[in-house]
């Protein structure tokens, strides 16, 4: 590893242990309301029923997960039952043409055509849901998660930062990860990561909290390893995910910060 690399690694151990950080400029995802923690969406194929029966248990999923706080929900078998009846609990929903504008071709129809369906849920009952599970909506005002991470790749290391030219393909995936669990996510910029801990000499915002962590490629796991620090008061929160994508490597992350900051204890 080299000198550089070997001072970004220092620096996400470092920045670790911040619970209030800088004002960042790339707010990359927007905070979500709490209508928008009521909505989630889809990839499925087509508009016909069976597909979107699947879409809709998806969704159903994300938005219990997001409007508790709490992504050990996933697979619960309690989750998969109401999942299986997720129509019930749907308040409005949408469909758009993923390949809108580009025609028809040989024996393809609008059935197999990808769509994004967008799906808002009744409050009521997802609330309603919530309780019968145990769990309950977590509506406070939810921190902006900053992410401080240095990234491994085979053939080049870096900071992921919001002005970098590295990779644009792992800050949407970041973005969309933070999106899902309805947290807000900055990335700082190249000088604010460089700045280390002089955050006395930048204006500081509050709710802010530090996600640090590596993303390592590694060929004996067959995929990335992902290692997430976050700061609570009185205690460092630590989990790590190996051999997966990038996305799932950002799933993994943002989904262990909105249950430690929703109250929900040690990521898995």
């Amino acid at each position: 590893m080299s000198n550089r690399m070997s001072r970004i690694g220092m620096l996400a151990c470092f920045v670790s242990a911040l619970v209030v950080v800088f004002s960042y400029g790339s707010n990359v995802a927007s905070g979500a309301s709490d209508s928008g923690l009521y909505r989630s969406q889809a990839v499925v194929s087509g508009q016909g029923e069976a597909n979107r029966a699947l879409g809709l248990a998806q969704c159903l999923e994300d938005v219990l997960v997001k409007v508790s706080g709490d992504p050990r929900l996933i697979g619960d078998p309690k989750v998969v039952e109401l999942t299986g009846q997720a129509a019930g609990f749907v308040a409005r929903f949408r469909y758009r043409d993923r390949m809108s504008g580009i025609p028809i071709h040989d024996e393809q129809g609008s059935y197999d055509r990808p769509h994004d369906l967008a799906v808002e849920f009744d409050k009521a009952k997802v609330d309603a849901a919530l309780q019968s599970l145990g769990r309950e909506p977590w509506l406070s005002t939810r921190p902006r998660v900053v992410v401080f991470l240095a990234v491994h790749g085979r053939k080049e290391s870096f900071a992921l930062t919001s002005d970098s030219e590295h990779d644009p393909d792992m800050r949407t995936a970041l973005a969309a990860a933070a999106e899902r669990v309805g947290l807000r996510m900055a990335l700082p910029t190249r000088t604010q990561f460089a700045l280390k801990g002089k955050s006395r000499d930048i204006p500081a915002e509050d709710f802010d909290v530090a996600l640090t962590g590596t993303l390592a490629w590694s060929d004996r796991a067959l995929g990335w390893i992902a290692d997430w620090r976050l700061h609570s008061p009185g205690r460092i929160y630590h989990w790590q995910i190996r051999g997966v994508g990038f996305d799932d490597a950002f799933r993994n992350g943002m989904r262990g910060a909105v249950q430690v900051l929703s109250g929900h204890g040690q990521p898995q």
